[in-house]
């Protein structure tokens, strides 16, 4: 059994890296999958708290690009008809809101950005009952490594 040698082994890696970081490359998926969570709702039973019981499709969306030196993607989380009981009352609650997160990186200096957003809405009957949780962060990275920006803002409420 011949060998090869470790130049030419090298090479041919060189070559097969060159020509995956020079095209332009898109993946992209479109799901749509049952789930099932439960949550801890603290403003529902009048302010006791309860478990909320949550099932149904979430919508998913997943881009990812290789364009020249630069890495992109976005995800996309969304429910779609997420509905459930809560455990002590019995009151029927919705799962709505949509969680989304972009980045942005360049494979020659690892600068790179990341922004996320989060807002996820557990919404049951009557006022004080909905239970909203909120973020937006981003992050900005230089070619030298260093975060130069970092903004993170989180909210939980009860309305």
């Amino acid at each position: 059994m011949k060998s090869t040698s470790p130049a030419v082994v090298v090479c041919v890696l060189g070559l097969i890296l060159s020509a995956i970081v020079s095209a332009h490359a898109a993946v992209e998926v479109n799901d749509r999958t049952d789930v099932s969570l439960e949550v801890f709702v603290a403003c529902a039973a009048d302010g006791a708290g309860e478990i909320v019981d949550l099932t149904g499709p979430l919508h998913t969306i997943i881009t990812f690009t290789i364009n020249d030196n630069n890495v992109s993607g976005f995800f996309r989380f969304q429910p779609q008809g997420i509905s459930g009981t809560g455990e002590t009352t019995g009151e029927k609650y919705r799962g709505t809101g949509v969680t989304q997160e972009s980045f942005k990186t360049s494979l020659q200096n690892g600068q790179a950005n990341l922004t996320f957003v989060n807002n996820f809405r557990i919404i049951g009957p009557g006022p004080g009952n909905n239970f909203l949780v909120h973020e937006t962060s981003h992050f900005t990275i230089d070619a030298n490594g260093t975060v130069t920006v970092s903004h993170d803002n989180f909210s939980v409420d009860c309305k």
